[in-house]
């Protein structure tokens, strides 16, 4: 699993019928202060996440073992929006009510 924010979206009107009415969300990796560390990637939303999000994603094999995403043709997926981070005692995120 990795940690990434939300940064965009994705529109793609042409695509595989699997996909069809799934939200398509840009994310950025980061690390555990929510500070940009990688490349962005294209990423399939299951948890309803927005831009500013800070989320779990997985990508490879594992991004096809969720509910929404088995037998489809992705490589990252989006399952869950982080509310907070504790690193060593110390809460690194806390999301904004």
């Amino acid at each position: 699993m990795l940690i990434a924010k939300v940064i965009g979206t994705t529109v793609a009107t042409i695509k595989d019928e699997k996909l069809a009415g799934r939200k398509l969300l840009v994310v950025r990796p980061t690390d555990e202060f929510g500070n940009p560390s990688g490349k962005p990637f294209v990423a399939i939303d299951t948890v309803d996440a927005g831009i500013g999000d800070l989320v779990l994603t997985c990508a490879g094999s594992s991004a096809r073992q969720t509910t929404f995403t088995k037998d489809t043709p992705v490589d990252a997926v989006i399952m869950a929006i982080i509310d907070s981070l504790e690193v060593e005692g110390q809460i690194t995120f806390q999301k904004s009510p």
